[in-house]
């Protein structure tokens, strides 16, 4: 039977994290003396726009596949299958991935704590969902002080976290904040929201004066009125009929609330759509081939290029690196192409030696054949080696061959 616990903060952090480091003294940065950064506080991902983009784009990116490679061959170790299958006990691949984008696309900073176990080999990789943090320096060694909701903190060692950032600009270690960025276009679609939701209330209601063609005390006036409402606005009412007597007339007041029309919402999503660099048809999943084919390029494959860079300089030592060792995002499960775009790329590229018939079977994900001949690569007789291709046209250096023809 598996051991249970009770406390996640022990579970994650354990004995390699420290509450508080005493004599620790703040890191200075070169631009502003502390290094301070603000976690996610839901502001913008309680917006409908706002979440739609960060969940297009964050989905996307779960599709990458991790890989520990080595001079560009997948190593089958225990790293690889705890990357590319579960990360940690809490998290598939997908959902840690998934986790990793949208707090990069909240607060412009990701981190994942790297769990080492009493062996000093990786157990784990846990993002850390933080409130507020600061750097700190002890005995020449950088660390990072988390604070989180509820009191909790721990002190982590900058080079067992791995650290995405984005809009890195005016900070030296920190993406830049971009609340204050956002806060117009956001700002824009909650009038419109709202605009629309009281146009709503003012249409589902009745508008008008009652008009006393007498002098009629005010103590009467409120006692008539009540009942007109109590009669013709209940619920319960529902056959929608009401009576007043002769000495009474009811004049209904036409309202027509002005409303954002179409062309303006559309520009004010717009200007979130912009901000996070995808198209609306990526959004709501109306894509083409080519417009697939540049969302990948300009928005998913810079944060894999990112994640790769920074897992491998962050998991391996510099001897290992330098034999090659490195962690690969890939993105062979989520290239966005037609039937017929693959059958191209196959029979151009199958003849060249590129692919094997099970490589080619993956990419029209087909079951692969489980013979020997078909993980050897072919290749077109068609072709020649350069360096040979005028002995294979029976052609010497001196041009024997074009002599005999003269003859």
């Amino acid at each position: 039977m598996k051991k249970e616990f009770r406390n996640l903060y022990q579970k994650v952090f354990g004995n390699n994290a420290k509450p508080t480091l005493q004599g620790a003294s703040i890191f200075e940065l070169i631009n502003k003396t502390y290094g301070t950064c603000n976690g996610f506080s839901g502001d913008i991902y309680s917006e409908a726009t706002v979440r739609s983009c960060i969940h297009s784009i964050a989905t996307h990116c779960a599709k990458l596949k991790p890989q520990h490679r080595k001079e560009r061959t997948v190593i089958e170790d225990n790293l690889n299958r705890m990357l590319s299958l579960r990360p940690n006990p809490y998290m598939n691949s997908f959902d840690f991935i998934y986790k990793i984008v949208t707090q990069l696309l909240c607060t412009n900073n990701a981190f994942v704590y790297i769990h080492y176990d009493e062996t000093g080999r990786i157990s784990g990789f846990f993002p850390i969902n933080f409130s507020t943090l600061r750097l700190l320096e002890y005995k020449g060694e950088l660390f990072v002080e988390f604070s989180f909701c509820g009191g909790k903190r721990t002190c982590l060692p900058y080079a067992d976290l791995i650290h995405i950032r984005r809009h890195f600009n005016d900070d030296d270690i920190f993406g830049s904040a971009q609340r204050e960025v956002l806060r117009a276009p956001l700002d824009v679609l909650s009038a419109i929201n709202q605009g629309i939701i009281n146009t709503i209330k003012l249409s589902a209601g009745l508008r008008g004066l009652l008009k006393f063609k007498s002098v009629t005390p005010p103590d009467k006036q409120k006692k008539i009125k009540d009942e007109f409402v109590e009669s013709y606005l209940n619920i319960n009412n529902a056959d929608g009929f009401a009576t007043l007597d002769p000495s009474t007339e009811f004049q209904e007041l036409k309202l027509a609330p002005q409303t954002a029309d179409d062309k303006q919402t559309a520009i004010a999503r717009e200007n979130i759509y912009r901000f996070f660099n995808v198209s609306e048809e990526i959004v709501r999943s109306k894509y083409t081939e080519d417009e697939y084919n540049s969302f990948y390029s300009s928005v998913v494959e810079p944060i894999a290029i990112q994640l790769s860079l920074e897992f491998t300089y962050k998991i391996f030592t510099e001897k290992e690196i330098g034999h090659h060792n490195e962690i690969i995002f890939s993105a062979e499960r989520m290239t966005f192409a037609s039937n017929a775009t693959k059958a191209e790329v196959i029979a151009k590229l199958m003849p060249l030696g590129i692919f094997s018939i099970n490589q080619a079977c993956e990419i029209m994900e087909m079951p692969k054949i489980n013979e020997e001949f078909a993980d050897k690569h072919i290749i077109s007789l068609n072709y020649v080696n350069a360096s040979k291709a005028d002995k294979y046209q029976n052609v010497d250096g001196d041009d024997k061959g074009s002599k005999e023809n003269d003859k």
